[in-house]
């Protein structure tokens, strides 16, 4: 453990005076033992009051005591590194919802007593970098072994937040659900209503950004009774689909199948973090039109499954999704094209059809798309994963355009029809749409085009 801890502050723990009790707590324990990088770093200190662990820290660097209803003291040392020290507290439940705690924070508090208000047993562990020595009060390391989410004491159902971050845990690390966990959760599903909208969507990004498996986090929404709080994914298990084209099961089946294939990608790997969340949503949002649209129909001589126009209606359905969990506008204006077009591989790729496609897409690209209809096509076992032909005749055809990572820009311009003597005003404005119009659909290619379309027209 001690070669994941930075080596300035391992000196520090180790020879300031006063700072003998004192632990690295919460996540970043869990993410070493799991042989992760962990970035936020949170330090733990016994036996001092605040102006007593200042004064302290003070010997090192720059110590800032940042509010002390939040209990940290944010240290910068004389290389630029900061890091936060906090002291053990206690939380009493005084209120609803997740804010609603009185906290009280207490240097003669016990170990046990202070880690047990932690939510899950695999971030209660806490490590002595003096003693080099693990303390693990609530069986956290055998839990994180056995890839179990299990809650550290009753008072879980004090924070009904704690759900949704078991949502994001469950798919990070792979985590099943011990059951009088999921138990407890159930008893507080209807505490859903108290969670602030910008703490649900914090959570669903962890979700979207990090997973490693992010069907398990759906499971752990299914089985925990919280999956009715977002009714588009509740509507999905047991929505049947033609077994020639999906042998793997309904939607919802086909929908985890889909997101894993996602996060397995490189692309997806590779991607910063809102090109992460992006995908993530539009894969987990692609097929919720299809509850409404799904029915049986005779064709080829067989009875079939099919859900026709379930991506327009699914685009509606996700923005409204969407809205609900806080996402901002600059994000839901990327997903919802994805998923109202991630169907139209089925289509020629003509230039026409492409750069209208682009048009539709923005701020999204058919990069984007290509990657949500790859993921698509790859979560149908036991067939293989793979890139359908019409993708990639889609990704050939936008490369050739040019139009594979952005969209179209009208040519003709004010300035053009300002030379030709039209001033600005309503009628310059329906010029230059019938313009663009007229280049999407190919009347022209370049400036010199777009003047003689104007001239003629």
């Amino acid at each position: 453990m001690t070669e994941h801890v930075p080596p300035r502050l391992l000196e520090i723990l180790r020879t300031t005076p006063g700072l003998d009790r004192s632990y690295l707590v919460g996540g970043c324990v869990r993410d070493w033992m799991l042989g992760v990088p962990g970035k936020d770093i949170d330090v733990e200190v016994y036996g001092l009051d605040y102006d007593r662990l200042v004064r302290a820290l003070s010997r090192q660097g720059r110590a800032d005591l940042v509010g002390r209803s939040f209990g940290v003291v944010k240290l910068t040392d004389r290389s630029g590194q900061v890091w936060d020290f906090s002291l053990p507290r206690r939380d009493s439940k005084a209120g609803i919802g997740h804010r609603g705690f009185t906290v009280e924070f207490s240097p003669d508090l016990g170990t046990a007593e202070a880690s047990a208000r932690r939510d899950f047993t695999v971030n209660s562990l806490m490590w002595d970098p003096r003693r080099e020595e693990m303390l693990d009060h609530h069986g956290g390391a055998a839990d994180l072994r056995g890839r179990v989410l299990r809650h550290t004491s009753p008072a879980f159902v004090e924070d009904p937040l704690r759900v949704l971050r078991g949502m994001q845990f469950c798919a990070r690390f792979q985590l099943t659900a011990a059951p009088e966990t999921l138990a407890l959760c159930r008893s507080i599903a209807a505490t859903f209503p108290e969670l602030p909208v910008e703490r649900v969507r914090d959570e669903w990004f962890k979700w979207a950004a990090r997973s490693t498996r992010p069907e398990f986090g759906l499971r752990f929404l299914r089985d925990s009774g919280w999956l009715v709080h977002f009714p588009e994914l509740d509507a999905l298990p047991g929505v049947p689909q033609d077994p020639v084209w999906h042998p793997e099961g309904d939607v919802w089946i086909h929908t985890g199948h889909c997101l894993e294939a996602l996060v397995d990608s490189v692309d997806w790997k590779s991607s910063e973090e809102e090109g992460r969340i992006v995908l993530s949503l539009a894969v987990l949002l692609h097929d919720i039109g299809k509850p409404q649209c799904t029915r049986e129909e005779p064709r080829e001589g067989r009875t079939r499954i099919v859900s026709p126009g379930h991506e327009s209606v699914g685009g509606t359905l996700a923005a409204g999704f969407l809205e609900r969990v806080g996402v901002p506008v600059a994000i839901r204006d990327r997903v919802v094209p994805l998923v109202a077009n991630h169907m139209v591989h089925a289509d020629e790729p003509t230039p026409r059809m492409v750069r209208r496609l682009a048009g539709r897409l923005a701020p999204s690209t058919i990069e984007d798309l290509c990657r949500v209809m790859t993921a698509d096509a790859s979560g149908r076992p036991p067939r293989p994963r793979g890139i359908p032909a019409g993708v990639s005749a889609l990704r050939e055809a936008a490369r050739n355009l040019h139009l594979e990572s952005s969209a179209p820009k009208p040519l003709l311009l004010g300035r053009h029809l300002m030379s030709r003597g039209v001033p600005p005003g309503r009628e310059m404005g329906q010029i230059l749409r019938e313009a663009f119009e007229a280049q999407l659909d190919g009347a022209f290619q370049d400036v010199e085009g777009a003047l003689g379309w104007l001239d003629r027209r």
